[in-house]
């Protein structure tokens, strides 16, 4: 059976948007993960005051809570299925529209945090553990997972 043109360009373009959404949902998942596990342990540091220094910016006495921690796993839990879901890798239980909001709106977030920290950790006037790990690491993984996300949010669904 041949395709026509049209068709050869949805298949293909199918195929990025599935790239592009396992690559997102991977990155988000396991950052989804590593949040559940911050909820019981520092890992992989040794101890409370270095994990805070380093992740969150902060001394020991101002460290998250576990709830909030908790609270961030589970909205990057939900990211990563709706962007699954949009990318056609999950079973969908919002319409097409509603889905492509939510995924954007994933997007806009992840790039908005991804944009803020290098501003912010860029022009900090101190340079601690935390900015040179937002620099290097942190806002440059929002930004790109935040890229995936709107590149899913903004192709079709590729066919079953």
């Amino acid at each position: 059976m041949l395709l026509s043109s049209e068709d050869n360009r949805y298949l293909r373009s199918g195929r990025r948007t599935k790239v592009a959404g396992s690559a997102a949902m991977l990155g988000l998942g396991a950052a989804a993960a590593l949040h559940v596990v911050w909820v019981f342990s520092p890992w992989p540091f040794d101890n409370v005051a270095d994990f805070t220094r380093t992740i969150a910016g902060v001394p020991e006495t101002e460290a998250p809570s576990a709830a909030a921690t908790a609270s961030v796993a589970t909205a990057l839990g939900a990211a990563t299925y709706l962007v699954a879901a949009q990318a056609g890798l999950a079973p969908r239980l919002l319409s097409t529209r509603l889905g492509r909001l939510a995924t954007a709106t994933v997007a806009g977030v992840l790039l908005t945090r991804g944009g803020a920290g290098l501003v912010s950790s860029g022009f900090a006037g101190e340079s601690t553990t935390f900015t040179r790990m937002d620099l290097a690491l942190y806002s440059p993984l929002c930004l790109s997972l935040g890229a995936l996300a709107a590149y899913v949010a903004k192709n079709k669904e590729p066919r079953p």
